[in-house]
């Protein structure tokens, strides 16, 4: 029998409150470059390291629509082609975005192998990773649930533990005795001395048939819910977007929950590849790859006489002098000072912050659009300054605005703006005007990308302001700006 296709099933849900400033709602901690020296973001990793893999398929990602054009790009970034982006309208957790991953791979009548990961976990040893994942490839086609357990390097208290029902082999996957919730440090230290224990990672293998029959036997509402949700999905470009009354009536519970803890088919394979889920910025220091003083530096920074530090530059210089065990992040709009053992706490000024209403604690000024990004650069009264990218042959959508005029200026490529049906070309050093209530819309027909400069004055400014004539990507909510 020929080997089965093996289909990486990407989620990419979650915001990861605890990297904030970095980590935020609009462009959560995945699709940032948080380990290694390089310059792949989290999801970018999370499919480079498959390569290599037996009957590797193309990828399918499940994401918030909010952030499906991120999504798009990174893969485009990194040359993968994925064999579908499917939108959730809102999370409901992993049961529900496995059972529609497995529904999807079978609607064609294919059975592939299903190889479920998270889009934000650091696997610092790829080699072991892909060694494991097909040493469990055998188990997975005869009809096992194998899930990775991560080999516990220390009695962690923050982690799910899996117990296996004999001793583990790390050549192939054994029965699971039990799931166990977070444990105290005393019962953690215990679980290591069997040495029956592992971490419960969230990664799993097995037939996209396996896994449906047993959630249509164990947790039958949660297949429903998702069969409507396709059956009346609705597709928008190379997404696919679910039909969200549907979605919403799927109960919110993890895969581990619905199924892994019931059904007598699970295994358990160990994974000892330096793995981290990366929850935290202490946990970044962890991993990080540490100078002779134990820093880790990333961006623009000076370390001097500094020790056991983690410092982060995005955009300005950050110099660490004579300082020990802190935490230094720097993005556009925040700057975080933290001492590393308290760094976890950040959570909850993530919420402070949602209670007070702050801009900071969901998006940064720079906001990713499918046609490329604006930032913020500064807003008084009845005016503000944008800068804006537009990528090459991207296009802005048709547009107006009722309470609001705007004036471009081109500082790098040609652009070409519509305003009331005539065209004209803007290049370098000019500008354009765009009255309040005129039809408008820009286009870069270049090979270069367009920066431009935008003034915005009028009474209200609010991203509400407007109302879309055409747009190539499908975009219909009035609050996606331009």
């Amino acid at each position: 029998m020929a080997p089965s296709p093996l289909v990486p099933v990407i989620l990419c849900g979650g915001t990861g409150t605890r990297l904030w400033p970095l980590s935020r709602a609009s462009y959560p901690k995945q699709y940032w470059p948080l380990a290694g020296q390089g310059d792949d973001t989290l999801l970018q990793q999370t499919q480079l390291r498959l390569e290599g893999l037996p009957e590797l398929a193309p990828p399918l990602l499940i994401c918030n629509e909010d952030h499906r054009f991120i999504v798009a790009e990174q893969l485009r970034q990194i040359g993968v082609e994925p064999a579908g982006i499917l939108l959730e309208p809102l999370g409901r957790n992993t049961a529900p975005a496995v059972a529609i991953a497995a529904l999807q791979a079978t609607a064609s009548g294919a059975d592939p192998l299903l190889l479920i990961l998270a889009a934000d976990h650091v696997i610092n040893s790829p080699e072991r990773f892909r060694a494991t994942v097909a040493a469990g490839i055998q188990a997975a086609e005869a009809g096992r649930l194998v899930t990775f357990g991560i080999v516990p390097t220390a009695p962690e208290t923050g982690y799910g533990y899996i117990e296996a029902a004999q001793p583990l082999d790390p050549a192939a996957p054994v029965p699971i005795a039990r799931f166990v919730e977070k444990p105290d440090l005393a019962t953690a230290e215990a679980f290591l001395a069997t040495g029956r224990f592992t971490w419960n990672s969230g990664m799993f293998l097995f037939r996209a048939s396996a896994i449906l029959s047993e959630l249509e036997r164990l947790a039958p509402e949660v297949v429903s819910a998702c069969r409507a949700a396709l059956d009346q999905d609705s597709p928008d470009l190379e997404f696919l977007r679910l039909e969200r009354e549907a979605f919403a009536n799927c109960p919110n519970v993890a895969l581990d929950v619905a199924v892994m803890e019931k059904t007598d088919r699970g295994a358990v394979l160990p994974l000892d590849a330096d793995w981290s889920d990366v929850g935290s910025w202490g946990a970044l220091w962890e991993t990080g790859e540490q100078d002779a003083q134990g820093n880790v530096l990333r961006g623009r920074v000076i370390s001097e006489n500094s020790r056991n530090c983690y410092l982060r530059s995005e955009h300005r210089l950050v110099v660490g002098l004579g300082v020990e065990d802190l935490v230094v992040v720097e993005t556009d709009d925040v700057v975080l000072v933290a001492h590393r053992d308290r760094a976890q706490e950040v959570k909850a000024i993530v919420g402070r912050l949602e209670r007070e209403g702050a801009p900071e604690s969901k998006a940064h000024r720079r906001i990713y659009r499918p046609w490329g990004h604006y930032d913020g650069v500064v807003e008084g009264d009845r005016w503000q300054v944008k800068k804006i990218e537009v990528k090459p042959g991207a296009s802005l959508s048709l547009q107006m605005h009722h309470h609001r005029a705007e004036h471009w200026v081109v500082v790098k490529g040609t652009a070409l703006v519509e305003k009331n049906g005539v065209e004209e070309l803007v290049g370098e050093n000019q500008s354009t005007y765009i009255p309040l209530g005129s039809r408008h819309r820009l286009r870069n027909p270049g090979k270069i990308p367009v920066e431009l400069i935008e003034v915005q004055s009028g009474p209200y400014l609010g991203e509400d302001d407007i109302v879309r004539f055409e747009d190539r990507y499908g975009r219909t909510d009035v609050t996606a700006v331009k």
